[in-house]
């Protein structure tokens, strides 16, 4: 199935006729679910952009997949650089932004399509790089959002690694599963107004920048501007304003 839609991608040529024959594709169900699936079918398979189609979507879309020993992983967000602003809006959160082989963010609403099926199980990795070329990663069992009425609500389970717990929290009462989605236009951190060292201080994606599921802030936030601490992991490095070089989010099925 995998080589059969190489052939007929590499056939329709330029990116508006890629995409008139991603749709046909579609109807005849030729799209994998997911890059799991990917790898399942093709275990030599090259990391890349690939199409797929998850369940409950109308169309298939691209994304990048990272094919490693353990699985075929969808990666929805990348850091490396200052070159990608993630400073966007709501919109642009939700739809997603930046080049699938660059620093990009894949989307919300693709997240959430891609995980609400309860027919399977989701592992959320996080990569980070310092720099000075230390690397470390965390990673979380069952993760899966919740859909736009509730903010894109994020959910994690167990954790594992070596980067601490940050979505749980560095102290008590900053556990960001369970919060909504934030931007500078849409404000869920759970805060209003948000103290900082005693001091009231703006919603919580106007100061740490970018968008995240801020809880009173949290002690993890990867969307903010790179370098000036815009990229912080609090049960790695502490303290702020340490900012984290390089990120990697990704999922896959289990």
């Amino acid at each position: 199935m995998q080589v059969k839609m190489k052939h007929l991608l590499g056939s329709c040529g330029l990116m508006l006729v890629l995409l008139s024959c991603a749709e046909a594709m579609a109807k005849v169900g030729t799209f994998p679910q997911d890059c799991t699936q990917i790898q399942n079918d093709s275990p030599k398979i090259a990391s890349g952009v690939y199409f797929i189609m998850p369940v409950s979507v109308p169309h298939p879309f691209m994304v990048y997949c990272e094919m490693r020993s353990d699985g075929g992983w969808t990666v929805f967000q990348r850091r490396s650089g200052p070159q990608q602003s993630f400073n966007k809006n709501w919109k642009e959160y939700e739809s997603g932004f930046g080049a699938l082989t660059k620093d990009h963010w894949l989307g919300l609403e693709k997240v959430f399509y891609m995980t609400i099926h309860k027919s399977k199980k989701w592992t959320l990795r996080v990569e980070l790089e310092d720099h000075t070329g230390g690397k470390v990663f965390a990673e979380y069992s069952n993760f899966y959002l919740e859909d736009s009425r509730t903010n894109y609500r994020l959910h994690v389970g167990k954790y594992n690694g070596n980067a601490g717990n940050a979505i749980r929290g560095a102290h008590p009462g900053i556990d960001q599963s369970g919060f909504g989605f934030s931007t500078f236009d849409r404000d869920n951190d759970g805060c209003s107004p948000c103290i900082f060292d005693g001091t009231a201080e703006w919603q919580c994606a106007l100061s740490k920048g970018g968008g995240w599921w801020y809880s009173q802030c949290g002690s993890a936030s990867l969307n903010g501007d790179w370098y000036n601490s815009g990229l912080h992991w609090l049960t790695w490095k502490q303290p702020a304003p340490y900012s984290i070089k390089a990120t990697r989010m990704m999922i896959k099925s289990v």
